[in-house]
């Protein structure tokens, strides 16, 4: 394989007229990069607040064999599955061109792979600081009983409060991110519809929100229950509300992301019906 493989462009019509058709063909694996690549087409990259990514792909033979982005603000590298050495091929290519990473994500092996030849090459020692296992809903199967109250769309008299819901979920699972009415639109928060569940009195006790619907897909993300109300089933309740909201929407599939060190969590999106796909890694680069 020569490095001349790995085609890089920061144009994201040129990316997806090239790797379109690869990120659709397995679109459960690939939901991070569907959504991404969606809100840059649509919104555009200032809409980000990332600043520019760099975009690359595999080709070899007018076939796509592996897509990737960074973007400059966080200088992470997120990539689709990967062989040992296509890993060190893009690892040598990334470090001639002058990128200096600081973490990569990927699934299991392909995550290892990276790190392992970032760190022949560069000499960086790199740890895995969160894995996180991708879930599909097989078939909905709401809590029974539900908890008291019900599920009802977030609107824009809500949007204070839904922000510093958003921030607590960012403190909560580590997220660096600034969020409020000037960096909203900027956010990864910002393009979803959120559902609150209330209790009979309308109090809102547990949020859920869904990506945008990209190749027939839709991604929960993120779910959030403040700490003094957990444990009462309302986050099950909100994402099977959500869930069925998004099928009756037309979505051929649903997933969601859960923190593999979380056996609440997991065990609850079981219950709902999302089973285990595969596991990411995420790895930190020092030195």
């Amino acid at each position: 394989m020569h490095s001349a493989d790995w085609q890089l462009t920061d144009d994201v019509d040129d990316f997806l007229a090239r790797a379109g058709d690869f990120l659709r063909s397995r679109r459960t694996v690939h939901t991070t990069w569907l959504t991404l690549t969606e809100k840059l087409r649509t919104l555009g990259v200032a809409a980000h607040g990332a600043g520019v990514p760099v975009l690359g792909r595999l080709e070899r033979g007018g076939e796509v064999e592996a897509a990737f982005f960074s973007f400059p603000r966080s200088r992470r590298l997120t990539v689709t599955a990967l062989t040992s050495a296509q890993a060190d091929e893009l690892a040598a290519q990334l470090i001639s061109r002058g990128h200096r990473l600081t973490g990569v994500t990927g699934e299991q092996d392909t995550a290892a792979a990276f790190a392992d030849a970032w760190q022949r090459r560069t000499g960086a020692s790199s740890t895995v600081r969160v894995r996180i296992r991708l879930r599909r809903l097989g078939t909905l199967t709401p809590p029974d009983p539900f908890p008291d109250g019900g599920a009802r769309s977030v609107g824009e008299d809500d949007h204070e409060h839904l922000m510093s819901w958003c921030r607590a979920f960012a403190a909560d699972v580590g997220e660096e991110v600034t969020i409020d009415a000037g960096s909203w639109a900027g956010t990864r928060f910002a393009e979803k519809r959120y559902t609150y569940w209330q209790s009979p009195d309308g109090t809102p006790v547990s949020m859920a929100g869904a990506n945008p619907m990209v190749a027939g897909q839709v991604r929960i993300d993120p779910v959030y229950t403040p700490s003094q109300l957990r444990g009462r089933g309302y986050a099950g309740a909100v994402t099977a509300a959500v869930s069925r909201a998004a099928l009756a929407a037309g979505a051929t599939e649903l997933v969601l992301f859960t923190n593999a060190a979380n056996p609440t969590s997991n065990a609850l999106y079981e219950r709902l019906g999302y089973g285990l796909v595969t596991t990411f890694d995420v790895y930190d680069f020092t030195g």
